[in-house]
């Protein structure tokens, strides 16, 4: 169910917050969006949550808090179930084709594990519209950072992330 602007800025507090923990689980960002309503418009909206955001980044507690709102991509089971689009498979394709995106899924979990061992959180991402190749690409691209790096990294892409589930929330998306 989306809510209107005007739904959303009726609500009480704690219902507010609710809602908003289910865009983003930094309790901190969203305890303080809400009490930054009433909102005129999805921008303003938008513009409150990113400048709520900066401001909540230079905690790692709440940064984590944040991250910890997504499971890990670690299973090769369930990178297949996101990733693989069966019903474009041609019965004719080679096996090759298959190993190959096995290996690709296969990379992808190590490659999460590795960065959940070395950082000591999730890779965080925004994912939308990224194939599993793309987002092995990414993650072995950020791995060899510095963990004040990634921090930083994985807050930009949370806030996309946040952003694109605010949309959702008001059936913007």
């Amino acid at each position: 169910m989306s809510l209107t602007l005007q739904q959303f800025n009726e609500l009480t507090q704690a219902d507010v917050t609710s809602q908003l923990l289910t865009c983003c689980t930094s309790t901190s960002w969203a305890h303080k969006l809400a009490s930054a309503r009433p909102f005129t418009d999805m921008d303003t909206l938008l513009t409150s949550s990113d400048e709520v955001w900066d401001k909540v980044q230079t905690s790692e507690a709440d940064l984590l808090e944040a991250f910890d709102g997504h499971p890990q991509i670690g299973n090769v089971d369930s990178l297949k179930e996101k990733y693989r689009n069966t019903q474009d498979s041609a019965a004719h394709e080679q096996s090759g084709a298959n190993d190959a995106e096995d290996q690709v899924l296969e990379g992808l979990a190590q490659g999460n594990q590795d960065y959940l061992d070395k950082f000591g959180f999730i890779f965080i991402v925004f994912a939308t519209g990224k194939s599993a190749q793309q987002m092995l690409d990414l993650l072995l691209a950020r791995l060899p950072n510095d963990r004040k790096a990634e921090l930083a990294n994985a807050a930009t892409e949370q806030n996309k992330i946040t952003r694109l589930r605010l949309n959702k929330l008001f059936g913007q998306a």
